[in-house]
């Protein structure tokens, strides 16, 4: 019966505490940290789905260079007003517009630092842009027409030092700074994004870029709103194809990308599944070493335990006995590091989640499912059954006789 395996192997395992625990440690650690990275892997695309599910199903990007967002995109000819022009007049693109981003000096009191500068339209457009580029705001007001030298803040720069402000002293609305030498009012503070660069950007109007950058009629990237009832693919290979026409250039050899949310999102995904292929992989390693353990531990069991397999035999045992002792033992050696490496595992995660938010990334979570628990338990069971699966064999084969005069 099951019971009486069970208080068999606990006995047993109770006399060899040491060598039990140091059996465990191997799957333990390999469990833990393939929790830890699904779990955190999980969570990064879970959080990158949710921000990019907000853009909706009608908006297109537009960039320079043909190497995709996370490419080296500006490696090629700049946009400009000319291409917007142009894809404006693209059959079913509703709304398009122009954002300008630039490095740029940015003096608060006395300290100087150098930041990104996000510059988009005070006109109806903008709206377009803050629906794309997650640009909302939570305090004070949007741009609005007439504005000039005014400006936005990233959430994180008008918090405190400590909370990952890139100034000493937490920039309110009101006051005043000064980018390239030019002074602006404040009048907008962003919600946080979750990321500390984008939370630490300035945002001022499209038309005062250009004057402060001197770049009257280049475009960083050109964000489009479709009709309502358009299909979204067909309006980005008809923008692809009036792009080239106007720019004379062949198809595949374009100066510029189109890409969709989906698109961008797939990218990210193939990126951090890649990662985390890697990182699991280096983890699984562990989990090999850990199965080598327990199969050379249950040898030495084995050994120890001749003249017990002897005796159970001569009063009885069948082989399967014998083997489901040594199986069922090797298995609980596997689901107890199991157990161990989930808790420390989903604390790792956990762990990982609250430094990342104090640090101001509240975009890397931690996912922690009944699925991967329950899977990581199973497998680490089924890889200490593997692991014990020789020697268990090895001691159902044995002879009576001779595992009886066996000292």
């Amino acid at each position: 019966m099951l019971q009486d395996y069970l208080i068999y192997i606990l006995r047993n395992f109770s006399q060899r505490k040491v060598r039990g625990w140091l059996t465990i440690i191997g799957i333990f650690i390999g469990i833990a940290s393939v929790v830890a990275l699904i779990s955190i892997t999980m969570g990064m695309q879970q959080s990158i789905q949710s921000q990019f599910e907000k853009l909706g199903t009608n908006k297109l990007i537009v960039m320079p260079g043909n190497a995709g967002f996370l490419g080296s995109s500006y490696a090629s000819k700049n946009l400009n007003e000319d291409d917007l022009d142009v894809i404006r007049r693209v059959s079913g693109v509703d709304v398009a517009a122009s954002i300008i981003f630039k490095s740029a000096k940015v003096k608060f009191k006395d300290e100087v630092k150098y930041t990104f500068v996000i510059a988009f339209p005070t006109s109806e457009v903008q709206k377009v842009v803050r629906d794309v580029g997650g640009f909302e705001i939570e305090f004070g007001r949007n741009f609005k027409d007439g504005d000039k030298y005014k400006a936005a803040i990233g959430y994180l720069t008008s918090q405190s030092k400590k909370d990952g402000n890139i100034f000493d002293k937490p920039i309110k609305l009101g006051n005043k700074i000064y980018i390239e030498d030019q002074e602006f009012e404040v009048t907008g503070i962003m919600k946080k994004i979750g990321n500390p660069q984008d939370d630490n950007q300035i945002y001022i109007p499209l038309e005062t870029a250009r004057e402060i950058f001197n770049e009257p009629k280049d475009s960083g990237f050109i964000y489009v709103q479709t009709k309502k009832g358009t299909d979204l693919e067909s309006v980005a290979e008809e923008i692809k194809k009036e792009l080239r026409k106007f720019k004379d250039e062949k198809k595949g050899e374009e100066s510029f990308q189109v890409q969709t949310a989906e698109q961008i999102l797939s990218q990210f995904n193939t990126i951090l599944k890649i990662l985390s292929i890697v990182l699991i992989t280096i983890s699984a390693i562990s989990l090999i070493v850990g199965g080598i353990g327990i199969m050379n531990s249950m040898y030495t069991s084995v050994l120890e335990r001749t003249h017990e397999i002897g005796i159970m035999k001569a009063v009885g045992a069948r082989n399967s006995h014998i083997l489901t002792i040594f199986l069922i033992e090797s298995g609980l050696y596997g689901l107890i590091g199991g157990i161990l490496g989930v808790l420390l595992g989903v604390g790792l995660a956990l762990t990982a989640q609250y430094f990342a938010a104090q640090a101001g990334a509240s975009i890397f979570k931690a996912s922690i499912t009944p699925t991967l628990i329950i899977g990581s338990l199973l497998f680490s069971f089924v890889v200490g059954c593997i692991s014990g699966l020789a020697p268990a064999r090895a001691a159902a084969k044995m002879k009576p006789v001779d595992a009886l005069r066996y000292e």
